[in-house]
């Protein structure tokens, strides 16, 4: 669970909530026609715009707003350093055996082509594909947030038009002109809260753990090809680390000592 999304949506609700009720009462901001015109029409379009296949997939995406996947660059880098010594000692081949226990297919397909003796520009070809494939289809998932995030608010303006006009209908009778305009107005409400309140951020929130899953592949390729090229594993250690942050550069760091003084203690009390 992803703390800072689940205490940004009960912030979010207890602002709009209190302030609510500061001068009114919840009740006032309950109108079933506005809900439905507004929440319907911005579905309606979507689907429209994307096929039921995609469309199905919008609430696997919103659950996944709320998860906290964490970077696995540091473990990823360990990794790919030991897989690197170990074909230093042993040749590309030893890493055969160890492929089924690899989690990552990312990793475990790209090192396969390595073992498989394919030249590395069709190994980078390969790689770069997977990248672009999978952003293709996380590009797929955000734009349709996007793009629920511009219908909500056009389809409440549709709703405040549909009770203006229902509203000079009514003029004859000024004594409902001040509730048929409130009403005409929540349509609005309803569509900003939607857009800027969930879906923009579900958006952001999901194109940032494409950037960072983007980033750790990028990460993997650069290794792969430092593997089948033989290079030393220290050198590619430090070329790995500029892809993490400086915060995870310092655990890196700590995790190294930490590592290295374990041995120290292994070897003396051996």
């Amino acid at each position: 669970m992803d703390f800072a999304t689940l205490i940004g949506v009960v912030f979010g609700v207890a602002c709009i909530v209190v302030s609510i009720l500061i001068s009114g009462d919840l009740i006032t901001f309950y109108n079933l026609p506005s809900i439905f015109i507004t929440v319907g029409g911005g579905i309606a379009s979507t689907m429209i715009s994307y096929r039921m296949t995609d469309f199905k997939q919008i609430f696997r995406l919103s659950g996944m707003a709320f998860k906290n996947k964490k970077s696995n660059a540091i473990d990823t880098i360990k990794l790919m350093v030991r897989l690197s010594e170990k074909t230093r000692r042993e040749g590309l081949l030893a890493i055969e055996s160890e492929l089924e226990e690899i989690e990552d297919p990312f990793i475990r397909r790209s090192l396969q082509l390595v073992v498989d003796g394919i030249e590395s520009e069709t190994i980078k070809d390969y790689m770069n594909m997977e990248i672009d494939n999978m952003e293709a289809r996380h590009g797929t998932g955000i734009a349709m947030f996007k793009t629920m995030a511009a219908e909500f608010p056009a389809w409440g303006m549709i709703g405040t038009m549909i009770g203006l006009v229902l509203m000079l209908q009514g003029l004859d009778d000024p004594s409902s002109i001040g509730p048929k305009m409130a009403v005409s107005l929540i349509t609005t409400f309803y569509g900003c809260v939607l857009a800027n309140f969930i879906c923009n951020p579900i958006a952001d929130k999901l194109q940032r753990s494409n950037d960072e899953e983007v980033h750790v592949k990028e990460l993997i390729a650069e290794a792969v090809i430092s593997i089948q090229a033989g290079e030393n594993p220290k050198m590619m250690e430090y070329k790995l680390k500029v892809f993490l942050s400086p915060e995870e550069r310092e655990l890196f760091e700590k995790r190294e000592e930490a590592e290295r003084h374990s041995r120290e203690e292994a070897l003396s009390q051996g």
